[in-house]
């Protein structure tokens, strides 16, 4: 019989399931679960249910044996065969480490051996593990709004505050908006007692040294894109692609026509006239004579803001994807009515085909002669200025130290774009809408986190791609529940798991140079993208589509700030709010400084959406924001 909370469920796209302990009392956790038609359960070997929530057949692999149970949820090749026998060996939880390490794709791998659980998402964070108390013992979930709902949790104002940081520091952004619900860091794993009662996370993945060489790496990041397309792929149907005529898209395009799919080509020009995405588009389909091309009207796309006064997803946290959602889901009904069953990007080719010029860190102390000509191309390239150059490289503190100063500078202008390039991250910035509690919050949250930070690599550049990656998958991972919930599921390749490790791998020197864009995707991807194709080193940036946007939705950015709920909780002035958004035109705006405010605005909208239909208990005073 469904719950009161069929609401938080309902209408969710893609996969989307709690893991329960295999102990007698989850079966009350179990009822506190959101349930509606369709409902699946999978049971641990006990008998007692193990997994339940929401999946297509396509979307599932499980094995079972008389002592474990292996499922694998999302895009994985991997056979029921394969896990059966993994499951007959399978004498230590730890040793499934070896096996995510291995399988392609991108899926969450759940396990239950002698009464112990184990759940992880993909090393990408673009599949997350998410954890909380419900009914007296400890519950995991793919989405933290479902575990809130279970337990009666509200929203926590204190991480609302943080949300309003752009850009959010690591580790800032790897925990719940929600009071009581627990993050698992991507690359971890979370184990449940057989109790139920406790819970813990081990590391399963760390990143590669970037030692090997491009001959060596750029077969690897073939190989392993190969892999992801076809897991994508493999199946026949039709698929549709992004082909912008960009490397990214347009490697993806090549690599699914070599698959036994139909492949629909998919092209959004941009309203600028000096886009000159178009014109690479039409030359890479002009190699590609079994694949359907199909070319929108680019001004029949939404603009950037577009809808956003009735943005009602399921989205268990803020993101700055809503943004783009209307443009990002345009196009997938009528690529669904011309067949496609999954939809292909490029998104992610960026972040690991390329990477940070902040490697150039330690390169200079490690070969100062390669790493002097370098830089003085990207100042050339990227017009740096020399003394903001020479205070980016000198600047030696450890990551906590820089994470404590930027809690010190949160106001004033943006620092220079090389301060970011070339350091740990781009120093954070709040604005001047947000409340002087509001910004004590953050300050507070910054400084106490570092006390105890540490950076993701303590190389600043492998710090910064991981980072890229992360916040990245953050925004993908709800844009895919978008489209799966308008009937057309999303999929991104780049951001497998084997895919980002084979492109880590690569020596910086070799990735990211001023004489040559990004090689390591060239070179990988030479003899499939035909060598025309492959010269492009322009890239489009849609900034006439943001500027036309500000000025077409002013009056919907004015509406999100009459009775705002961000104001409601003493987070932002609206009255600055209101002023900018009376002028779409303000210097500054271009720079996305809103995103963020209007991202937790959109949030908090939904969330009272949901609130209207089933009443969560009130906040206690735990979750009203204090200094």
């Amino acid at each position: 019989m469904a719950s009161s909370h069929d609401h938080a469920a309902a209408g969710r796209g893609g996969a989307c399931f709690a893991v329960l302990p295999d102990c007698e009392d989850a079966l009350a956790a179990a009822r506190r679960l959101p349930r509606r038609p369709g409902t699946r359960t999978l049971d641990h070997p006990s008998g007692r249910p193990w997994i339940t929530g929401h999946w297509s057949d396509e979307e599932c692999t499980t094995a079972a044996t008389r002592r474990a149970a292996l499922a694998v949820l999302g895009c994985c090749p991997v056979t029921a065969d394969v896990l059966r026998r993994h499951a007959d060996r399978l004498t230590d939880l730890a040793r499934l480490d070896d096996l995510a390490r291995t399988l392609p794709g991108s899926f969450h791998l759940v396990a239950s051996l002698d009464g112990r659980t184990r759940i992880h998402g993909p090393a990408s964070g673009l599949r997350l593990v998410f954890h909380a108390s419900v009914e007296g013992v400890r519950v995991a979930a793919s989405a933290a709004d479902l575990l809130a709902r279970a337990a009666g949790h509200g929203p926590d104002p204190r991480e609302l505050a943080l949300r309003l940081l752009w850009p959010l520091p690591h580790p800032l952004y790897e925990t719940s908006v929600w009071q009581g619900v627990s993050a698992v860091p991507p690359g971890e794993a979370l184990h449940l007692s057989a109790d139920g009662r406790t819970a813990h996370t081990s590391r399963w993945w760390t990143p590669p040294e970037p030692v090997r060489p491009l001959s060596a790496g750029a077969p690897a990041v073939r190989q392993a894109l190969t892999d992801a397309v076809d897991a994508r792929t493999r199946q026949g149907g039709v698929v549709s692609c992004d082909l912008s005529g960009g490397l990214d898209s347009t490697s993806v395009c090549f690599l699914a026509d070599r698959s036994p799919a139909h492949v629909i080509a998919n092209t959004w020009p941009g309203r600028d006239p000096a886009d000159d995405d178009l014109a690479w588009a039409k030359r890479a389909a002009g190699h590609l004579p079994g694949v359907e091309h199909v070319v929108w009207d680019a001004h029949a796309s939404p603009l950037v803001y577009t809808d956003l006064l009735d943005i009602d997803d399921p989205m268990d946290e803020p993101t700055i994807g809503v943004m783009d959602r209307a443009r990002v889901l345009h196009h997938l009904p009528a690529l669904k009515e011309r067949g496609s069953r999954l939809h292909l990007t490029g998104i992610g080719g960026d972040h690991v085909a390329w990477c940070s010029e902040a490697y150039y860190h330690r390169l200079l102390r490690r070969r100062p002669l390669l790493a002097l000509g370098r830089l003085r191309g990207f100042k050339a390239l990227f017009t740096w200025p020399l003394s903001g150059m020479t205070r980016a490289l000198a600047d030696s503190r450890p990551y906590g130290r820089w994470l404590a100063d930027a809690a010190d500078r949160l106001y004033g202008p943006p620092p220079a774009p090389v301060a970011g390039a070339l350091g740990w991250s781009s120093p954070p910035r709040l604005y001047d809408w947000v409340t002087p509690d509001a910004t004590a919050l953050v300050r507070g949250a910054m400084t106490r986190a570092a006390a105890t930070a540490r950076p993701l690599h303590p190389d600043r550049g492998l710090h910064a791609d991981l980072e890229a990656i992360r916040t990245c998958t953050r925004i993908i991972r709800l844009w895919d529940g978008m489209a799966a919930r308008a009937g057309l599921p999303m999929a991104s390749p780049f951001f497998d798991d084997r895919v980002i490790e084979a492109s880590l791998a690569v020596r910086p020197e070799d990735r990211v140079t001023p004489w040559a864009y990004k090689p390591l995707l060239t070179t990988a991807m030479r003899g499939i993208v035909p060598d025309e194709c492959l010269a492009r080193t322009s890239k489009a940036q849609a900034s006439m589509d943001a500027a036309d946007g500000l000025r077409q939705h002013r009056g919907d950015l004015l509406a999100l700030w009459e009775d705002s709920h961000l104001a409601r909780l003493g987070l932002v002035d609206p009255e600055p709010l209101r002023a900018l958004a009376r002028r779409p035109t303000a210097p500054g705006l271009q720079d996305a400084i809103l995103y963020t405010t209007i991202a937790c605005e959109v949030w908090l909208r939904a969330q009272a959406r949901d609130t209207d239909r089933d009443t969560p208990p009130a906040p206690g005073p735990a979750q009203q924001p204090t200094a």
